[in-house]
């Protein structure tokens, strides 16, 4: 069921100072900042040649990415995101082996404007996974 690692996903405080950082430092190629407010998120993408590191900061006062600040100043890894093919089998697949998803339990749309799904992080050793269909 599992495709490729599509992104890790990185929490910091300010998306132009860390993409800045990508950018200058690095010399990464860096996407245009993209608020999704029903996730409470301004995103960037850092392109690699074979996956991306998303770049999350909280926007509105119930950002899941703000709760994650206040325990980590300076930011951390959030998640990872694998790729599947289906992501309603996958969420058929993890409700049959008891795994609890995030939210409505139902897939919603992710920043590439594919439907999504976060997996709670009990379930994968403390690590907060994001299934997007490809």
């Amino acid at each position: 069921m599992i495709g490729k690692l599509n992104h890790v996903a990185i929490a910091v405080p300010s998306v132009s100072d860390a993409s800045n950082q990508y950018k200058n430092i690095l010399g990464a190629k860096v996407s245009k900042p993209i608020d999704l407010p029903d996730h409470g998120v301004k995103t960037v993408f850092i392109e690699l040649d074979n996956t991306k590191i998303e770049l999350l900061e909280p926007i509105g006062d119930n950002s899941p990415i703000e709760k994650f600040l206040k325990k980590n100043p300076s930011g951390g890894m959030h998640h990872i995101c694998y790729e599947v093919q289906d992501i309603k089998e996958a969420c058929s697949k993890m409700k049959d082996e008891g795994a609890k998803i995030l939210g409505s339990g139902k897939p919603s749309v992710g920043a590439h404007g594919k439907p999504v799904i976060f997996i709670h992080p009990k379930i994968f050793n403390g690590t907060l996974i994001e299934l997007e269909e490809v």
